[in-house]
Order: C-alpha cells, then structure tokens, then sequence
C-alpha cells in the first residue's frame, strides 16, 4: 500500500535523522497493516522536543507540561473497526485516507527509553505505533478495558516488527 508519511524535524539540536525516519515509516506501515487498513493513508509526523511539544500540548489540550507524544485524529473511528467503506473518508484531490497528526518529543522518548531499560529505537517505535492506534480509534481514557485493548495491539504490533522491550 503506497501511503503519504510526512516526517518534519523541528531541530532543537540535530534531530533529523534518515534512520529514524525511517524507523517510524515501517513502525506507522505495521500498524496499519496490523489494523487492516484497505487504503492509503495520510499521515503527518513531527519529531520535536519537550518545550515545543509541551506548547502544542497546552495549545490544543490545555494542559501546560511536555509529553512523550500527541495524536490528532482527523475522524473519530471505533478501534478495531474500521468502516469497510473507507470512500467517503478519502480526500477527493488525493485519494489518501488522512488519518491525522502525530508529534514525538525525542527528548522525552530518550528520558523513557532509559527509565524501562530499553533502546531509544524501541520507545520511539512504541509511541508511533500508540499514536497510530490513536489515529484509528483506540483510546486508553480509563484503566479497564478500552485500555488492556489498546496495549495489547501495540505489544502484538511491536512484536511482529520485533521492537522488543
């Protein structure tokens, strides 16, 4: 499936990088292949850092402190059930599904990566996949079941790519 991942850096010191982007392409790809998502996607990424992330993070969420990622889902699907008629969702000039934004701080990814003991490459991966996830519905808003749904097909997603903890 040919689908649009935009990937921007807002360089707070070096962040672009060809090896993590295409990291989180095949981390996004996975995903959407796991969902079982018929059409091509649209999707955009923004690899920041804890100050810029914490500003959009009190600009659209009201909350005023960083975070390791936001998701901005541009349609509000039910997880695990994507409409089989995905046409009237697709942008008519493209013909891409957009599914919505993400944005990574990779200063808080590595903080993480370090406090569970695993490699940065890993954290990144699982917040892209979580964020997809996110895009397409899942939400972990409470501690029961929406939630265990929502990590299991992240920790299943991880694994069939190998991002092991």
């Amino acid at each position: 499936m040919n689908h649009k991942i935009q990937v921007t850096y807002e360089d707070g010191g070096g962040l672009r990088s060809l090896p993590l982007t295409l990291h989180l392409k095949k981390c996004i790809t996975a995903a959407l292949c796991a969902e079982k998502v018929g059409a091509p996607c649209e999707i955009n990424v923004l690899v920041t850092n804890d100050s810029s992330i914490r500003a959009i993070n009190r600009a659209y969420r009201q909350v005023d402190s960083a975070t390791d990622v936001l998701s901005f889902p541009m349609f509000q699907f039910r997880p695990g059930a994507l409409p089989e008629d995905l046409s009237p969702y697709l942008d008519p000039e493209t013909g891409l599904l957009p599914l919505g934004d993400m944005a990574i701080s990779l200063e808080h990814a590595r903080r993480q990566a370090e406090q569970f003991g695993h490699s940065l490459q890993r954290e990144v991966g699982y917040l892209t996949i979580h964020s997809v996830l996110h895009l397409l519905g899942y939400d972990h808003v409470d501690e029961g079941e929406m939630k265990r749904q929502m990590r299991a097909r992240e920790e299943a997603i991880c694994a069939q790519i190998d991002l092991k903890r």
